[in-house]
């Protein structure tokens, strides 16, 4: 990869429309998602399974499955067109370019070998000195206690904390310029999931690291990052800055997706859920793809495809958005600190 010091969009998704071709028929999984990232930034992808966003962030360093075709759009990384990359150049993307954080940690690492052996090896690829010292150096930046022994260890002999720390290390070695976080505290306790969350961006704040998150974490979304995607049927329905979209919700689902998270609910309140599941999408949605689940859809819904409506860096597919009463705000925290 020729990265451009002058490049403004980290990561530029337009118009994408990508399908499964599975043995039950094909599946539209992106529906014509749209979505950029400036250089140096953090965006949180939301919204719930089979919403698209895993489908999204794999593009980024060309990871979708054989059985995907994109059938229009462009996705650009760091400058250059992810889709139309050589496999030398889509090597020097994802060793170089784009780090990966990924939701199972321990699964991420070599079972066979000591966490000493695989960050020297990662090190070495990185073309970074990989002496001891470097290894226990690049624990110590991720914050990890007595990293002599976990040199020592094998990774079912960490914590599901410490294996992402690791994770981080491995991912930020390199000093990638975009870092791809796929729910990289799903499986940990909240205590611990605070503390990987916040290095993880720090590590990024200090190498100038565009952050793409896919996250159900709200109010961490709400603390943490700049801008927020929410995805629908594959498609992004609201975007814009985050604690401004999280606190004043436009679009019904995320009005619904918010009110679903327990932080929005005092206690003793009754927490409500969404009805139904999101569409399997056979080819593109002709109406709005929320409007069964939507209960302030009219017909015009049913038949009429919403295309991006806003001002002021925000946006979203809602062809009711005059007509919608004021949401409730979200109770978060100040950004970068405890709720």
């Amino acid at each position: 990869m020729n990265a451009s010091a002058s490049t403004e969009l980290a990561v530029d998704i337009d118009d994408v429309v990508l399908d499964f071709d599975t043995p039950s028929g094909v599946i539209r999984a992106l529906d014509g998602a749209t979505v950029s990232v400036p250089a140096g930034s953090s965006l949180a992808i939301v919204g719930e399974s089979g919403s698209g966003k895993s489908t999204l962030a794999s593009l980024l360093v060309r990871l979708q499955p054989s059985n995907a075709s994109i059938g229009r759009g462009t996705v650009r990384v760091d400058g250059a067109e992810a889709a139309k990359l050589s496999a030398r150049d889509v090597r020097q993307l994802r060793q170089n370019t784009v780090g990966m954080v990924p939701q199972d940690p321990i699964g991420s690492l070599d079972p066979t070998k000591r966490i000493g052996h695989q960050l020297r090896l990662v090190l070495r690829e990185a073309g970074e000195e990989h002496t001891r010292a470097k290894r226990v150096a690049l624990l110590e930046s991720v914050q990890i206690d007595d990293p002599e022994r976990v040199l020592q260890l094998f990774p079912h002999e960490v914590s599901g904390g410490m294996a992402q720390r690791i994770a981080i290390a491995i991912a930020m070695c390199r000093k990638p310029r975009i870092l791809v976080a796929d729910e990289p505290t799903a499986a940990l306790d909240a205590q611990v999931r605070d503390e990987v969350v916040r290095l993880m961006f720090q590590r990024a704040a200090a190498a100038g690291t565009t952050i793409v998150w896919l996250s159900h974490d709200l109010p961490s979304v709400a603390r943490w990052c700049d801008a927020i995607a929410v995805m629908y049927a594959g498609r992004v329905v609201e975007r814009g800055p985050a604690r401004d979209v999280l606190e004043a919700p436009v679009h019904p689902y995320t009005r619904a997706l918010a009110g679903a998270d327990p932080a929005r609910v005092a206690q003793g309140e009754r927490l409500i859920s969404i009805a139904g599941a999101p569409p399997v999408l056979r080819g593109p949605s002709d109406g709005c793809a929320f409007s069964d689940r939507c209960s302030f859809a009219i017909d015009a819904c049913r038949v009429t495809r919403p295309e991006p409506v806003g001002a002021d860096g925000r946006s979203a597919l809602c062809i009711r958005i005059d007509d919608l009463p004021e949401p409730a705000p979200l109770r978060a925290g100040p950004r970068g600190g405890a709720a």
